[in-house]
């Protein structure tokens, strides 16, 4: 079992920026995989970025490069999303997740309780 906790969301102006951080606990994590995910009212929740606990190898969403950093502190089992240059349309609760296994953009099956993000125009 893996458990996850985020923090971080609020509220911004566009153009802002917001660091949200998601806190592992439980098995260990050497062939982890973390991603962020984010749904916004009425719509399917959507692959954000991801990162392997043990390389640091890093996945993002075409949305989202070149905004959006996705990182790890081994030390505090953190993983963290640098959100730049926020836009309305990055509104969304954002949700941490956890696999073991390939660092991919589904199939992910532990998951955080979500952090709400919205950005106003």
């Amino acid at each position: 079992q893996v458990q996850l906790v985020e923090s971080g969301g609020g509220l911004v102006p566009a153009g802002g920026s917001l660091r949200l951080s998601c806190t592992a606990s439980g098995r260990t994590f050497s062939s982890i995989a973390m991603g962020w995910f984010r749904q916004a009212p009425g719509k399917e929740r959507d692959f954000v970025a991801a990162i392997r606990w043990s390389t640091g190898f890093t996945v993002y969403a075409d949305s989202v490069k070149g905004r959006f950093t996705i990182s790890r502190d081994n030390a505090k089992y953190t993983v963290y999303l640098q959100m730049n240059s926020l836009q309305p349309e990055d509104t969304a609760v954002y949700y941490c997740a956890a696999k073991f296994g390939a660092t991919t953009t589904n199939a992910y099956d532990y998951w955080g309780q979500g952090t709400q993000v919205t950005v106003s125009s």
